[in-house]
């Protein structure tokens, strides 16, 4: 007898993995570090996110994204499923952030 379960609900990390996700178009929203050394392995991030149209935000400090996967530090996530309860709160985080970030011209 087979037991299913369902997909578990996880925080994607790791610069190639996020990259690979924003290119097909499967992240909800990225995040990205703001102290990540050297800065040219995220520089690019945002202007992808903007081509493919995720939203990404920019947050201090790459050791709180490490905390969320139990790393010591992580240079970017990306969400890419949230349970049907938290649906909604990720709605308003993406629109947010695409207002703040994406479509704003000044960050370019």
């Amino acid at each position: 007898q087979e037991v299913k379960s369902k997909k578990p609900q996880v925080v994607k990390y790791g610069l190639n993995h996020v990259t690979t996700l924003v290119e097909n178009k499967l992240a909800k929203l990225v995040v990205i570090a703001h102290d990540v050394d050297p800065i040219e392995l995220v520089c690019w991030l945002p202007a992808l996110c903007r081509k493919k149209d995720v939203p990404y935000c920019i947050i201090k400090g790459k050791s709180r994204l490490g905390q969320l996967v139990h790393k010591k530090a992580v240079s970017c996530i990306a969400l890419t499923s949230v349970s049907k309860e938290d649906q909604k709160d990720l709605e308003t985080l993406a629109t947010n952030f695409k207002a703040q970030f994406n479509d704003n011209a000044e960050v370019r």
